[in-house]
């Protein structure tokens, strides 16, 4: 219950956050925000989940047979909650395994599934900034810009080199976690259990990446139609508040707002993602408008997902994977 109480808290001070930034000026803004833009939002992170399960149920491969498109669906609305829900997103990739498991997918080709889909999402985000290295070559660029352009460069490009150097060097980092593992004075079985567990993953890892080319296609065009239309919604609104910027800037805000919240280990970096956008936004739009914008934007792409991914976690994974992720926090 505690754990629950905690989530509350940090859920609090982060909606509280946009009230404190927009002081009283938010409300009128808020209040002339448009009802049809704000469903259509909705709808978008909807689509966002249907495309999440397509692309699931691809990189599933021909295990996929064994998981409806429902529960494909469910799985996905499931870990997007357990992402939000925990520190760091850690429970995430977690549930997902559960779910799988609990359709006759082994834990190894569920993590190389999910180990995959997040190597699709680093491509994209590289291949988006590098687009948006090649529009700042023809525009103007503030130190303010050009600064959030190069942290957010060095945040992809540093996890793909990670997920290469795993790739690459797979047998010194097994070596080196046996290494570890024996300095915390962890049992043989445990070791062994860990370096099994490192093998099957790299081992599906590499299955998972040797599916046809036609295939990896689709996944990777799925994954920029999910991050696309989810990218949009703090354009969308900050567009809804009758303010002009441009879609770029706008995308490199949310990227380096939900990174510092991935960096504070908070649930899914409620307060974190909220004081990161709003000292990235209110000097180009205004401390009122900014608030508006981040209130709507996590609402959105936040507060939704807990909101309606929690009845399906539940009804999906049960009560006892919530205690656990929830407990995560303590270890």
């Amino acid at each position: 219950m505690k754990h629950i109480i905690w989530l509350g808290a940090g859920l609090l001070v982060a909606i509280a956050i946009p009230f404190v930034v927009g002081g009283g000026e938010m409300f009128s803004r808020l209040g002339s925000f448009p009802f049809a833009l704000l469903l259509g939002m909705f709808g978008m992170i909807i689509m966002c989940w249907c495309l999440n399960a397509l692309r699931l149920r691809l990189l599933l491969g021909e295990s996929c047979s064994a998981v409806s498109v429902p529960r494909s669906l469910g799985a996905v609305m499931a870990a997007e909650f357990a992402y939000c829900a925990t520190p760091g997103g850690s429970g995430g990739p977690l549930t997902l395994m559960a779910v799988l498991s609990r359709n006759g997918v082994g834990p190894a080709k569920s993590s190389a599934v999910f180990a995959t889909d997040q190597l699709s999402d680093l491509l994209f985000f590289l291949l988006a900034l590098i687009g948006i290295l090649f529009y700042a070559l023809f525009n103007h660029l503030s130190e303010h810009m050009e600064g959030m352009l190069m942290v957010s460069g060095g945040l992809v490009v540093g996890g793909l080199c990670l997920c290469a150097g795993f790739a690459r060097y797979h047998r010194q980092v097994i070596k080196f976690n046996g290494r570890l593992l024996n300095r915390l004075n962890t049992r043989p079985e445990t070791r062994r259990r860990w370096t099994r567990k490192l093998l099957h993953f790299r081992n599906a890892l590499a299955d998972t990446l040797k599916m046809p080319r036609k295939r990896l296609a689709g996944v990777f065009l799925l994954t920029c139609m999910h991050w696309g239309l989810r990218y949009s919604v703090l354009y969308l609104a900050l567009r809804g508040l009758g303010v002009d910027v441009e879609w770029v800037w706008s995308f490199l805000i949310q990227m380096l707002s939900l990174s510092a919240g991935q960096f504070s280990l908070l649930p899914g970096g409620a307060g974190a993602a909220e004081l990161t956008s709003a000292a990235l936004l209110a000097p180009m739009v205004g401390k009122s408008t900014a608030a508006a914008a981040i209130l709507i934007w996590r609402a959105v792409t936040y507060y939704f997902y807990l909101v309606v991914g929690g009845p399906v976690f539940l009804l999906m994974v049960g009560r006892p994977l919530l205690n656990k992720l929830m407990r995560m926090r303590e270890a």
